[in-house]
């Protein structure tokens, strides 16, 4: 989609896990174990149990440690158990004899309702006090004819649901961000003009008001006095529905993402290149990962995306970072219509750094009157101070019913001045204006590296909630 994947694979190569024939792997959810084997939960509801997936060159050797769950899409080891998250459960999988079988299988949650083939599940890592945070997708994608669908939930060590928030629509992945803050990812359609990175806020209302029919099953959670009303913006909606959520960070349709699914921070102190502390999302449709950084103005959670890697072999559902700080892809195709870009039916994967820094955009933070762009190598000093390198435009969507959304309400910000860092790691770029409520859509094109080279990818988009007001 970027064309970069040859540039890409200079810096993270792709490595193919081989699946022996006969075992359907199609991976949803990923989770490492502290023996160092890689569990991989499938769509098909197994559990498989890897060695060897993580070596130079990959000698994995599979082993089934459950079955009979329906689609598992995400995976999290405490206290000597496998938390599996499917369509209708959260279920706790243990092996209780050291046989290397599961033999146990404990309903933690099944307090929401379940019908049909849209109403998928998503779940987090244990949040520190060994909470599963779970996302439920809305009834066909459209509406909720079940309880919760469309809300995100969190379910307790002992069993309990918290209803958390409402206004999701078709979520795939959740997560926190190196703060601990936990978000989900949405997918693109009513209400959505595009995927997004949402912050699940406890009383919060995520945008899709399908869901507001459960209100009166969580009284603990304050139902909004008013519904956004259609063919609106989301920066008019906020102001009129108090509890409403911007998405922190949109993925400009096609441009980045097109069906986004799971997503994992990046912890592994530097063996992953630059990134650290930096969200990974893979996208299922386009068969690649991309970045995202969050930060919180104004109290509210804003950031931005960036491409990554492209070039993988089927829909990806889930990434997983390894504890030799590789990350591993895992997904399939279905014969559900949705388009993959990939061709292969399934296919486990790992995206590998070779110890080679790209030049690239690493991080935008935004300022009050402009943004902070960050580099992962100096900038020419030249090409840096020069605002005709800096290219940005901006745009948002239109708020309403209908499915995804136009880029409208566009902007030309002029860029007023650029100063370097002295290091070249840094660039403070001053705009005659910054747009709330706008994607800010970042071509850096003509910045060059100190040895002349360019930005492997030149395009970032940040999304602005807020403008600092210091």
């Amino acid at each position: 989609m970027w064309g970069t994947a040859a540039e890409e694979s200079k810096y993270y190569p792709i490595v193919d896990i081989p699946v022996p024939a006969g075992i359907p792997l199609h991976p949803g959810g990923m989770e490492i174990l502290p023996d160092g084997r890689l569990a991989v939960g499938t769509r098909r509801g197994d559990v498989y149990l890897v060695r060897g997936a993580f070596d130079s060159p990959p000698r994995p050797e599979y082993h089934l440690f459950a079955s009979g769950q329906d689609e598992i899409f995400s995976l999290s080891w405490r206290d000597g158990a496998l938390t599996a998250t499917s369509w209708a459960e959260v279920t706790r999988i243990k092996d209780l004899d050291g046989d290397g079988v599961a033999d146990r299988y404990d309903t933690l949650s099944a307090d929401w309702g379940y019908a049909e083939g849209h109403e998928f599940a998503f779940g987090s890592k244990h949040d520190p006090d060994g909470n599963i945070w779970v996302a439920l997708g809305l009834s066909s994608s459209y509406e909720s004819h079940n309880l919760f669908r469309g809300w995100a939930v969190k379910v307790t060590p002992d069993g309990r649901m918290i209803p958390v928030c409402s206004g999701l629509r078709s979520p795939g992945g959740v997560g926190s961000n190196a703060e601990g803050v936990m978000f989900a990812i949405e997918s693109q359609g009513p209400w959505n003009g595009c995927c997004s990175l949402k912050h699940l806020k406890p009383g919060g209302f995520l945008g899709h008001p399908a869901s507001y029919n459960w209100y009166p099953f969580a009284p603990e959670v304050p139902k909004p006095a008013l519904e956004p009303k259609s063919d609106s913006r989301m920066g008019i909606e906020k102001r009129r529905v108090r509890e409403l959520v911007p998405p922190a960070v949109k993925f400009p349709y096609i441009k980045m993402g097109r069906s986004i699914s799971g997503f994992r921070l990046n912890t592994t102190d530097g063996r992953f290149g630059p990134f650290d502390n930096q969200l990974f999302l893979g996208d299922y449709s386009l068969s690649l990962v991309m970045r995202a950084t969050t930060e919180q103005v104004n109290g509210v959670w804003q950031g931005a995306c960036y491409p990554f890697r492209e070039g993988l072999a089927t829909g990806i559902m889930n990434v997983e970072f390894t504890p030799k700080g590789q990350l591993m892809a895992g997904g399939f195709t279905t014969s559900r219509q949705w388009p993959v870009r990939g061709a292969r039916p399934f296919a486990l994967q790992r995206i590998d750094w070779n110890g080679i820094t790209p030049f690239e955009i690493q991080e935008i933070r935004i300022l009050r009157d402009g943004f902070r762009v960050l580099f992962t190598q100096p900038a020419d000093p030249g090409t840096a101070a020069a605002v005709e390198s800096y290219r940005i435009t901006t745009y948002t969507h239109v708020y309403h019913e209908g499915y995804g959304s136009p880029e409208v309400d566009p902007t030309t910000p002029r860029v007023l001045k650029a100063i370097p860092s002295p290091d070249g790691r840094s660039v403070r770029i001053t705009l005659d204006r910054v747009v709330e409520d706008h994607i800010h859509d970042f071509d850096l094109t003509g910045i060059r590296s100190h040895d002349g080279r360019r930005l492997l990818h030149a395009k970032a988009y940040y999304t602005v909630n807020e403008i600092p007001k210091d």
